[in-house]
């Protein structure tokens, strides 16, 4: 009896997968990729591939039942304040159409399961990681800042990433302010960073040509005086956005981050 059990509980589960596959296949490949995209293809994809999505997913939702009635809910309800991915993919890809009365809700179960079972691939969770680990250099290389830290992040950066997420709920009044908060501190740093970039040159250039150390001192100084003054701009950028930020709301978007 015991093996009999076993033996349809096997073949159960093959059919499972076996439909899932099909299902998603059938309702999903036409504008997800279903395999693990290269970091070259991801920019020309017209969706987030389903490795993307679940990557995202799970970040965000960390029970299984919670992950499943998310995915049938967004696939027949899909709303950009849903969302679990960042803002500026959502300003890109747009809001994908909904499948009510398209997929039975059956199905789409069927079809969250498999999602859940199968996504994201490991190597395609090592390639983002590596991504990130890349932008975080290049950040830091690019950066005007002189004091440039993990604890100290690039406030408007994750605040647009997370802009619409209603697990944020940022109010409008909110986003007024940071706004502006925005506005000021890009145009500052934009600023600061188009100077720096010349004297930087010249400086490289001097040296280049053999020119003695003592000639372009005064350009170092320089340098050193503007990257202060984008440090400034930088922490006020921090205090005012915390002043318009719950703690809650820091939390959501810094939940590493020693308060």
């Amino acid at each position: 009896m015991n093996k009999t059990l076993l033996l349809l509980s096997v073949v159960s589960s093959i059919l499972f997968a076996n439909n899932g596959a099909e299902l998603i296949k059938a309702n999903c490949a036409l504008c997800h990729m279903l395999t693990s995209p290269t970091p070259d293809m991801i920019p020309t994809l017209k969706a987030p591939a389903m490795d993307a999505v679940m990557f995202h997913v799970k970040l965000d939702i960390t029970k299984k039942k919670d992950i499943k009635a998310f995915i049938i809910d967004y696939t027949q309800n899909p709303a950009a304040s849903k969302s679990v991915c960042e803002s500026n993919k959502v300003q890109q890809f747009g809001v994908m159409p909904s499948l009510k009365d398209q997929v039975s809700e059956k199905d789409l179960a069927t079809i969250a399961d498999y999602m859940i079972d199968h996504y994201p691939a490991p190597k395609f969770v090592s390639m983002i990681k590596e991504i990130q680990r890349n932008d975080k250099i290049s950040a830091l290389i690019n950066s005007p800042f002189l004091i440039n830290q993990s604890r100290l992040p690039h406030m408007t950066k994750v605040l647009l990433q997370n802009w619409d997420k209603a697990s944020l709920g940022l109010s409008e009044v909110q986003k007024e302010k940071l706004l502006v908060v925005r506005k000021e501190t890009m145009n500052a740093v934009m600023k600061v960073k188009k100077q720096v970039k010349v004297l930087e040159a010249d400086i490289i250039e001097a040296m280049g040509d053999g020119e003695e150390p003592k000639s372009v001192y005064a350009k170092i100084d320089e340098v050193a005086k503007l990257k202060a003054e984008a440090t400034k701009v930088h922490l006020k950028c921090i205090s005012e956005t915390i002043g318009i930020l719950s703690d809650e709301q820091l939390e959501f978007l810094f939940p590493f981050w020693d308060m």
